[in-house]
């Protein structure tokens, strides 16, 4: 075992577990349709819940793997979630009815969450400063690039072989990263650093945290912009393959979207500190709403199915705002209880998680076979976030004068 933070093996290890959780989503996306229809969904809406029983596992995953590795150390929690991932895949792989399905995509969530934030804290156990930013830079990067070519990964699947496979390539990945782990990497966190496990301290710090309005303001917003990706998620299957009728193509169009998102965090690391987190966001904010308002118009005028390029450059531009939003209202929200940092994660994270998938789903199951709900809901989720955001800003600035 000679694995030492910083390696370039390192840095490959830690880039595949944070990689399972893109890959559970984004591979996906274009069978959706196909597994619904094959294991008898009621609604065609329904699909969307193959990705949202994800979300919602790993909203739960969220809130136990962070403290529970503080107390039994990162290897033994990310074992359990690679274990618990691994079984969510093999109850995919065997469903033979969509709640099955569902069940096991729970499952695969509950476990996804393990390796996607445990793994950071591994990172954060052995480097700091200029080191730790390396490390994460490539992780990130590797994060980006996921969701521009995982969808292209499920679409050959299906043209090849059967959307089961899918299922059999990510129970392989949860082996494979299990072993790599337990095998090559030693463990981060010593006997010695390690903190009981108390349920009770959670709370108190969940408590002490919400009660500062700053830090209540910014999850709450970040609960509502992620409820537009969310929505996203669940329809644009729905939209592209099947509404546009692009069929093979919705990978290409999922890709280029991506992009945007990819194109933003890097943007947002050059300016971020001439400009500052509350500027940027401010502004992306500000030009999402804006985009929004305007396409709902122009889609109204076209009976809810406009043009697709149209659709593209909204899209586009808008997924671009967004991504100048999520990293920054993160940060925004943990500032100001950098004292119990680790624990109020646990619970921002937990919170708007649960918001994101409650309101996605909820537009989500709206779809109409036009575009008019996940525009509204983007517009409309844009609006809440803009209120909760001004409402924190005053607050702070009431408290900076006491």
């Amino acid at each position: 075992m000679i694995n030492r933070n910083g390696t370039v093996e390192f840095i490959l290890l830690i880039a595949l577990l944070n990689a399972l959780t893109a890959m559970s989503i984004d591979t996906m996306l274009p069978a959706i349709g196909v597994i619904a229809n094959e294991l008898g969904a009621a609604d065609p809406n329904n699909r969307q819940f193959i990705i949202t029983a994800l979300f919602g596992g790993m909203t739960l995953g969220t809130l136990i793997y962070g403290p529970a590795s503080d107390s039994i150390g990162r290897k033994p929690a990310i074992f359990i979630g690679l274990a618990i991932f691994a079984i969510g895949a093999l109850m995919c792989l065997f469903a033979t009815n969509f709640s099955a399905m569902l069940m096991g995509r729970f499952i695969q969530g509950l476990g996804a969450a393990s390796p996607r934030f445990v793994s950071t804290a591994m990172v954060r156990d052995g480097l700091a400063g200029s080191a730790m930013a390396r490390v994460m830079s490539f992780v990130m990067t590797v994060f980006m690039l996921v969701p521009i070519l995982a969808p292209s990964i499920g679409q050959l699947v299906l043209l090849v072989f059967h959307w089961r496979f899918i299922f059999g390539g990510f129970f392989v990945m949860s082996i494979v990263a299990g072993l790599w782990l337990g095998l090559r990497q030693e463990e981060t966190l010593p006997i010695e650093r390690r903190l009981p496990f108390s349920p009770r301290t959670l709370l108190a710090s969940g408590i002490e945290a919400f009660r500062h309005p700053v830090t209540l303001g910014y999850t709450l917003a970040m609960g509502c912009v992620f409820s537009g990706l969310i929505s996203y998620l669940g329809t644009s299957q729905q939209i592209f393959a099947e509404l546009y009728g692009q069929g093979a193509w919705f990978a290409i169009w999922f890709a280029g979207f991506a992009v945007a998102l990819a194109l933003s965090t890097i943007a947002n690391g050059r300016f971020v500190v001439r400009l500052g987190m509350r500027a940027i966001t401010k502004w992306a904010l500000r030009a999402s709403i804006g985009f929004s308002l305007i396409f709902l118009i122009v889609a109204s005028l076209y009976g809810g199915t406009p043009p697709l390029a149209t659709l593209g450059v909204y899209l586009f531009l808008n997924f671009f705002c967004l991504g100048l939003l999520f990293g920054n209202y993160n940060a925004l929200a943990l500032e100001p209880v950098g004292h119990i940092a680790g624990m109020a994660s646990a619970v921002s994270g937990f919170i708007f998680s649960v918001i994101s998938i409650v309101g996605g789903t909820l537009v989500g199951q709206t779809y109409n076979d036009t575009v008019i709900p996940l525009v509204a809901g983007f517009g409309g989720f844009g609006v809440l976030a803009f209120l909760l955001t001004e409402w924190a800003e005053s607050k702070r600035k009431t408290l900076a004068k006491l």
